[in-house]
């Protein structure tokens, strides 16, 4: 671990980042450098400055944490990635998980486990809310929705395809979100069109909202 833990900050509100930069500053060993209330904004100080953490809200103005945290990775592999969020459910966590953040702590939390959190996953180590952390152990991946159809079920990133579809994203769009090709986006939309036995947008719709994904930010 570095002996002085540059972090940066990214959500919308700015009372939230002046509370946890209050928190963080008190610290000797932690130095905020940067702030952000976007996507665009996190991706732009992950690039300029290289924090060693960056800590994430999942609900941003044109996007989501998870968004971020792809464009933050992708401009700046150093950095570790702390979700700070209101959702406590096991499945967001696992999101959060897949897209490379490496810390989750639910916002209830931060006053007693942010610090925590920035060092442990600066030290190269995970961090879980413990609440999550025992509700993680005591649901086995196979319990989690699975999507299907006829032709098999959806991959991981397939479903992740299927809500940007759902949320009204273009093939542009999610492949910007996901950073990926559009031509990987059409290849996954005619994989899940195929799978599902669908072929309009209204069908994934119903699809993806039958499956929950839409529930997740």
């Amino acid at each position: 671990m570095p002996d002085q833990i540059t972090v940066a900050l990214c959500d919308d509100h700015a009372v939230v980042r002046a509370g946890l930069r209050a928190i963080l500053s008190a610290e000797a060993d932690l130095e905020v450098v940067a702030e952000a209330a976007s996507v665009a904004e996190a991706e732009r100080a992950a690039a300029e400055h290289r924090p060693d953490v960056f800590v994430m809200d999942i609900n941003l103005p044109d996007g989501t944490g998870l968004d971020a945290t792809l464009k933050v990775l992708a401009v700046s592999a150093r950095t570790r990635v702390v979700i700070l969020t209101v959702h406590d459910e096991v499945a967001y966590l696992r999101r959060a998980f897949d897209a490379g953040a490496s810390g989750y702590l639910i916002k209830e939390a931060a006053d007693l486990e942010l610090v925590l959190a920035v060092r442990q996953v600066a030290a190269g180590a995970r961090y879980v809310h413990p609440r999550l952390g025992a509700a993680l152990l005591d649901t086995p991946a196979g319990e989690l929705t699975r999507i299907g159809g006829p032709g098999g079920e959806l991959s991981e990133r397939e479903q992740e395809v299927l809500r940007l579809i759902a949320q009204g994203y273009t093939n542009a769009q999610a492949a910007d979100s996901l950073i990926v090709s559009i031509r990987t986006i059409e290849t996954h939309r005619a994989h899940i069109q195929q799978k599902l036995g669908l072929h309009t947008r209204a069908e994934l719709v119903r699809a993806a909202r039958g499956a929950g994904l839409l529930d997740e930010p």
